[in-house]
């Protein structure tokens, strides 16, 4: 029987102290890397992390550390684990928590505080008690107040990450329980050294009825998410074996090759469906997919409404069965286990398969191109700027093939969205998430990065959500990473800008708060963070960078007769070629046009001139109320 106590490293040449004990206890719960940014109330945990070689990898913001642990366990299936100091590390911090909360993403974070003795005297770093801060926007938080007690309630914390529905921890070291020496005799164990816990299965009679309707059902479709991640193989034997198409979620892709003959792309494609007066899935079965805005709201566009289609959801929280739309049958269970159970219940039946006509209308949907964009200018006649649906449309024609996608900014989003067909990715990821949180694609692309080094990470931004975190081009460059930052830059918050062009135009020019700067030069601040910088600007106007080191501009590219529009969007292959070959990290500042405003906002805002709606951009409109005797 082997011993539930961890064999302790002794360090070289100093006592083992508190710090030490969690770096070793992170490492023996299979922690290989940690994001954060220094603090001293912090350094003999970094120390123990040396030690027992947990790589670091050290940001530029906190709020980054925590989303960079967020990519990170999106991309390998694991727990991500992050570092902040005390109080103004930790509150730069929290929007991280906040997010990774609202998307479920499993993260360990360690913070600190001062010594336990100066509470409440206006210590350095120790206004705000952090665990009550933190609570909201946590599955577990605790203080520990003696180092014998760490590797119990690391323990605890760390499984608590992944038990039912995911999420983050925070546990708070006082600075002086992490520099106490520890005394062998007195620590507190738990299950430091324990297996991982059993995942939930699902109910046997679920798992028959789930079966019975598949085979009734003429027009079924499969939408996963985030938390089928684990199950794609589980999913490709379903799917093969009763033809069911499988979409997925906007926010997460899963590794479903793009190769897989019942690969069918987006689920926001099956909008298409009512919009072209076909008939709208009879079946939909939601594995590990979250309802809401992200699959279309309540409006019945993405996911029909359930007096038109019949719902099956499989998710590992049962609170969020029903929770937007009833549901037919809700199976509340780990997903691989779950879609397993499917599969083996599927060769227990007489067998059957979805109509080829379904297969085929279903499918077809990944080859759409809105043809509405298809047929506008590639360059816009009003300015002289690209358009952002064929600008992208190029750019993701030249992306390596199996690269990772972290798409940030509301336009851009949009129209990243709408040609994500056109990128043969490895894994896709809206990273605004359930918050609409824009910047997170700064940390998601580091984290994912550094999950796998082997792959190119497209870090896709609007020029809005660019500047949260523009910085994070130095830490791309101190770690080396592979990592391809294309700021999509319109001069303005592009969805604000289109709404308000949609329910002000005919009133005011106003556009307040809605404006950036034309004249801001992200190639330029990417050369000066060591990064490849390049400009494509299709009106020639903006100066090249005197460490713009290319040989040729985008006019003296192909036959001299080409289109200038062509010759600009031959250009986005060569600056991706360019930073692909650098073998260092690049950025491109993709100059595009304002306008059109992309389908999903003109779809958001929703503006009306009936007398009797209240517009309430970015939801359903509301119905004005009537008062009885009003003239």
């Amino acid at each position: 029987m082997s011993s539930h106590k961890l064999p302790l490293k002794q360090p070289n040449g100093r006592e083992l102290l508190g710090g030490d004990l969690l770096a070793q206890c992170l490492h023996a719960l299979g922690v290989e890397v940690a994001f954060g940014l220094h603090g001293g109330h912090l350094d003999s945990f970094l120390m123990g992390c040396v030690d027992v070689g947990i790589e670091l990898i050290d940001t530029r913001h906190e709020t980054v550390a925590v989303q960079a642990a967020e990519g990170y366990a999106k991309v390998t299936g694991k727990t991500g684990c992050c570092f902040v100091t005390a109080n103004s590390g930790f509150c730069n911090g929290f929007p991280g928590l906040a997010t990774a909360f609202a998307d479920r993403s499993p993260i360990f974070c360690v913070t600190s505080s001062p010594p336990l003795r100066d509470a409440e005297t206006n210590a350095l770093q120790g206004f705000h008690d952090q665990v009550v801060l933190a609570r909201p926007v946590t599955k577990f938080c605790h203080r520990i107040t003696n180092v014998g007690e760490i590797p119990r309630l690391v323990s605890l914390a760390w499984r608590a990450t992944r038990s039912g529905a995911p999420g983050p921890v925070l546990l708070d070291f006082p600075i002086d329980v992490l520099f106490t020496p520890v005394e062998n005799d007195y620590i507190a164990w738990g299950g430091v050294t324990g297996p991982p816990s059993a995942v939930t299965g699902p109910d046997p009679t679920a798992i028959k009825d789930a079966v019975r309707m598949f085979k009734d059902a003429q027009r079924p479709v499969i939408i996963v998410g985030t938390g089928a991640a684990g199950a794609v193989n589980e999913l490709i034997a379903l799917s093969s074996k009763t033809g069911t198409p499988i979409f997925h979620s906007p926010k997460y892709s899963t590794t479903l090759p793009n190769t897989h003959p019942f690969h069918a792309g987006p689920a926001t494609l099956l909008g298409l469906l009512a919009a072209t007066s076909k008939p709208q899935p009879d079946l939909v079965v939601l594995i590990g997919a979250r309802t809401g805005f992200l699959l279309g709201g309540r409006g019945g566009g993405v996911v029909p409404t359930t007096t038109q289609t019949k719902i099956i959801q499989i998710d590992i929280d049962g609170t969020e069965i029903s929770r937007s739309e009833h549901v037919d049958l809700g199976i509340v269970s780990d997903a691989r286990l779950a879609v397993q159970a499917l599969v083996q219940e599927v060769d227990t039946v007489e067998p059957f398969r979805t109509p080829e006509a379904w297969i085929r209308t279903a499918l077809s949907l990944k080859s759409y191109r809105a043809p509405h964009n298809e047929s506008e200018p590639k360059l816009d006649p009003k300015n002289g700027h690209l358009h952002p649906y064929h600008a992208i449309k190029k750019l993701f024609q030249y992306i390596p093939a199996g690269s990772v996608l972290c798409i940030d900014g509301g336009e851009c989003g949009g129209w990243a969205l709408q040609n994500m067909p056109e990128a043969n990715a490895h894994l896709s990821m809206m990273c605004t998430g359930y918050l609409g949180f824009l910047g997170n694609g700064w940390g998601y692309a580091l984290g994912a990065a550094v999950a796998d080094r082997s792959r190119l990470v497209v870090n896709l931004q609007g020029d809005g959500s660019a500047g949260f975190h523009i910085a994070e081009l130095s830490t791309f460059a101190k770690h080396n990473l592979r990592i391809l930052t294309v700021i999509v830059n319109n001069s303005s918050w592009g969805m604000s800008a289109a709404g308000q062009d949609m329910i002000y135009g005919g009133v005011t020019d106003a556009r307040p708060a809605s404006n950036l700067s034309d004249h801001t030069r992200y190639d330029i601040v990417a050369q000066g963070f060591g990064c490849e910088g390049i400009l494509i600007d299709a009106t020639n106007t903006l100066p090249k960078s005197p460490l713009d080191e290319r040989k040729k501009a985008f006019m003296e590219l192909g036959a001299p007769d080409e289109e200038k529009s062509q010759k600009v969007l031959n250009s986005i292959g060569m600056a991706v070629e360019e930073v692909v070959y650098a073998k260092k990290p690049g950025l491109i500042d993709l100059r595009v046009s304002r306008f059109p405003a992309q389908d999903m906002t003109k779809a958001m805002v929703g503006g009306s001139d009936s007398k009797d709606v209240i517009v309430v951009p970015y939801y359903d409109n509301l119905p004005r109320p009537f008062y009885r005797g009003k003239i």
